[in-house]
């Protein structure tokens, strides 16, 4: 073994060995500095982009990034520098190159595990192949068939908005449907994994502020995964064991106690967690117990936050366009009127005594449906950039080519509709089919490709049993005509502050 002895060298010989490593590292770190920091630089954006993350950290803390990105889109074009190793692509070609190829998930994902990184999630995994398995051991819990058997539970919670509604109508007070409307989200949630509801509708209430809790912990979700060094020391066993970031709130303590007990009994009903318990006994190896709690509780929050932001988006618009709100009402009354005269041959009656819609009842209303994708397009639940990273080789789109390594990510916003893309118009839903074909390629409020979101089959069915029942049921009317909503946008976009006056059509 060669030694180097430094006592019997020469000062000269020592100075010039200094030197030299000197030189390596300086040339080390220039050629790290410049695939960092220069390999991107004619990637217009903000200034600080270049050189931190903090910029787009920021934006995101302030709930403004969606609207943000979207204005730089604008002013700059496709790409985007959002960050020193990431580009922002709104690309015509960005969802078929990026969100429908096999491309590995961003870092991003990687440290979204809680309440530790020993729970893993399909969400948290970034390998394509890795993460389409661990989503087929979930997957039974998903179809719309499996869902459908929760339907009279989902109707229970959705008489219980009624009740509110009604009484809000009755006293003529101003009602804040964004609340109770993330009530029903997550009650139904609670119903759907668990078989039983976190009571937020019964109590009409906050239960101990944990939803408002919840919304100030989106952000620090949002943010701090941009920085892994720093997740992963948060999601460390040992950090997490001292719960001073996961919340310990309401939905997450009741969350775990309903999955013990779902344990306990384990055919109450068929519901998600029974789902996974079967997977995990015939396979207890691939889908641990913990795996099972992950996907539990990551659940509740991923797909109340969608049902909530759909919902307000839909009555916010189609009050706003009073044409489009009186064509619903014509189309679902004219639907209800069709299934009061097939009572008497059996069919399911859509009356006052059975006053919410079905699901497959809902699927029959076109401009219903149409209305429904309308709404999410032009306020995706979803608003964080979907992270993919180049592959070996690189990737072009357009006429831009990104080395491998290269973070791209596409936003939530870059659909291209055309020049009235920030409108909202279900009848672009009406076209022929090669134009809505063409629009379809933009619609991405649950993803594309493996990793597109594996509850839209509830999200629709919620949509489809809720929205029609409201809108045959009431008129609503903003308390303030000329008051145009705010939200913002953490990981999913967080709408409020509309109040509204309800008032019964039927009674």
């Amino acid at each position: 073994m060669w030694v180097l002895n430094v006592e019997s060298m020469s000062p000269t010989a020592f100075t010039e060995i200094q030197s030299s490593l000197a030189f390596v590292a300086l040339t080390l770190l220039f050629v790290l500095v410049c695939r960092r920091y220069l390999a991107l630089r004619d990637v217009p954006g903000p200034f600080l982009a270049a050189f931190t993350r903090l910029w787009h950290a920021r934006t995101i803390k302030s709930g403004t990034h969606a609207r943000d990105i979207t204005a730089l889109h604008r002013r700059l074009g496709h790409f985007v520098r959002i960050a020193p190793d990431e580009v922002s692509v709104a690309h015509p070609d960005g969802p078929r190159k990026l969100l429908l190829e096999a491309l590995p998930k961003g870092y991003w994902y990687k440290t979204l595990t809680f309440p530790d990184s020993t729970y893993k999630t399909p969400m948290a995994t970034v390998d394509p192949k890795e993460k389409i398995e661990r989503s087929r051991l979930l997957a039974s819990a998903y179809t719309t068939s499996s869902l459908l058997q929760s339907e009279q539970a989902i109707d229970t919670q959705v008489a219980l908005l009624l009740r509110w509604m009604d009484e809000y109508a009755s006293s003529s007070k101003p009602m804040k449907l964004s609340k109770f409307f993330t009530f029903i989200a997550y009650d139904i949630m609670g119903e759907v994994i668990f078989s039983k509801s976190f009571g937020f509708l019964e109590k009409g209430d906050d239960i101990e502020n944990s939803l408002q809790q919840g919304l100030e912990f989106g952000a620090y979700v949002a943010v701090l995964p941009y920085f892994p060094w720093l997740q992963g020391l948060l999601v460390s066993p040992l950090f997490a064991s001292l719960r001073l970031m996961m919340p310990s709130n309401y939905v997450v303590d009741r969350s775990i106690k309903a999955l013990e007990q779902r344990k306990e009994n384990p055919d109450a009903r068929f519901d998600y967690v029974a789902h996974w318990l079967r997977t995990h006994e015939n396979h207890p190896h691939k889908l641990t117990a913990k795996d099972v709690q992950a996907a539990a509780t990551s659940n509740v929050s991923a797909g109340a936050d969608t049902v909530t932001c759909a919902l307000q988006s839909f009555i916010y618009h189609t009050i706003r366009h009073p044409t489009a709100w009186r064509r619903l009402q014509a189309e679902i009354d004219e639907a209800a009127a069709n299934h009061h005269q097939q009572q008497q041959q059996g069919e399911e009656d859509i009356s006052q005594d059975h006053p919410v819609f079905s699901f497959a009842e809902a699927q029959k209303l076109p401009y219903l449906q149409a209305c429904i994708k309308e709404s999410m397009r032009v306020c995706p639940p979803s608003t964080i950039g979907l992270q993919r990273v180049a592959p070996r080789g690189g990737i072009t789109i357009g006429d831009r080519n990104f080395k491998a390594g290269t973070v791209l990510s596409y936003p939530a916003f870059g659909g291209a509709v055309g020049a009235d893309a920030h409108d909202f118009v279900p009848e672009r839903w009406h076209m022929d089919e090669k134009k809505t074909a063409a629009l379809d390629k933009y619609f991405i409020p649950f993803g594309l490709g493996y990793n597109s979101c594996v509850g839209q089959n509830l999200v629709r069915i919620e949509l489809s049993k809720i929205l029609p029942t409201i809108v045959r049921r009431y008129d609503i009317s903003f308390v303030n005509p000329e008051q145009e909503w705010t939200y913002k946008t953490y990981v999913a976009a967080v709408p409020g502050d509309w109040p509204v006056y309800i008032k019964q059509r039927y009674r």
